[in-house]
């Protein structure tokens, strides 16, 4: 005898009707869909994409990009590590001690603070909103925001790396994004509006462990910087090989049109600051100081930090931080460019 599980409940307890079934509840696009997909489509169309990858120019394609994410990746995963570490260990209010209480002094001091803390773009914005929720100036938190992912040590030792015959490029790059991250600061604390920035409450880890939150900001950035590396890769690889030598030599010969064009470039790309180098290094049409600027702009405006700044502090903020970000970061990565390269 079958007992239903009508049968089996308890009597008076009047039966639930489920209705129909919810609709959010059904299938839903994830990554790991999206990649169970496409491997079963290189799988069956296995013979074609042999044939396709055996050109001489995906082979160069697929060369390029090998060679940027492998040189890149050690670099990106210590940067996310050594983040990790400062958002797991460091307090916010660790800096509403250390930073002079002048706003003009507190500007050079965390950016100095910026280049000795190590942490990426997605790190600093959180950390950033977490400053001037704990008193900090908000010029100060600022400066920290934009130099943290920029001048970083590991951000200087990638660059080393990827320009070993260019040593004027560590310095020229930790110069200008000094320089622009000082400026921004300053200008906000003398134009900005206090009634603009409004950082929202940001997830803590409160109730963890150290170890559970050190591994739970790992595993976010290294999805997220991972995928952006990928990006960049790929894109660094596609202009190398399929955009003609005849539009990238008009791009690049003209000194204003390269400059412009690998800052949008930056931009639209959104690569971790920890691997950006290894991208500039390929593209070596360009010059040094257009180079500069993709290095400089980079770290401190994109679209993904455009969404961070819109969620942390507003998006009346954000559409008047990046857009001024962009311009010094411009003409004052040209201007270091020019006499440092």
């Amino acid at each position: 005898m079958t007992v239903t599980k009508e049968a089996a409940a308890p009597a008076g307890t009047a039966r639930q009707d489920t209705g129909p079934p919810d609709p959010e509840q059904g299938w839903r696009v994830s990554s790991p869909l999206v990649l169970t997909m496409l491997l079963l489509v290189v799988l069956t169309l296995q013979g074609p994409v042999r044939q396709a990858l055996s050109a001489p120019v995906m082979q160069s394609w697929t060369t390029v990009f090998v060679a940027v994410v492998v040189q890149a990746l050690p670099f990106l995963v210590l940067g996310v590590l050594l983040s990790a570490v400062l958002a797991v260990c460091v307090p916010p209010s660790f800096f509403a001690r250390a930073l002079p209480r002048r706003p003009a002094l507190a500007v050079p001091v965390a950016g100095v603070a910026g280049a000795v803390l190590p942490g990426c773009e997605c790190a600093s914005v959180p950390v950033a909103g977490a400053m001037v929720r704990r008193g900090v100036a908000p010029a100060a938190a600022l400066t920290f925001l934009l130099s943290a992912p920029a001048i970083n040590p590991v951000v200087l030792t990638a660059t080393a790396v990827a320009f070993p015959d260019e040593p004027r490029m560590v310095v020229a790059r930790f110069a200008a994004g000094l320089l622009v991250a000082c400026v921004m600061g300053w200008l906000w604390q003398r134009l900005g509006r206090p009634d603009l920035l409004r950082p929202k409450a940001h997830p803590s880890a409160e109730g963890q462990g150290r170890g559970a939150a050190f591994w739970g900001s790992v595993r976010h950035d290294v999805m997220h910087a991972g995928g952006f590396l990928v990006v960049g890769a790929m894109a660094a690889a596609t202009l190398k090989s399929f955009v003609p030598e005849d539009v990238l030599r008009l791009a690049s010969g003209n000194p204003v049109v390269s400059v412009l064009a690998l800052a949008v470039l930056a931009v639209v790309l959104s690569i971790c600051s920890e691997a950006d180098a290894f991208v500039a290094a390929s593209l070596s049409q360009f010059s040094l100081t257009a180079r500069l600027v993709f290095l400089v702009v980079g770290p401190m405006i994109d679209l993904k930090l455009f969404a961070l700044q819109a969620g942390a502090f507003g998006r009346a903020f954000a559409v008047r931080f990046a857009p001024a970000t962009f311009a010094v970061a411009v003409v004052l990565g040209s201007a270091t460019g020019a006499v440092l390269l």
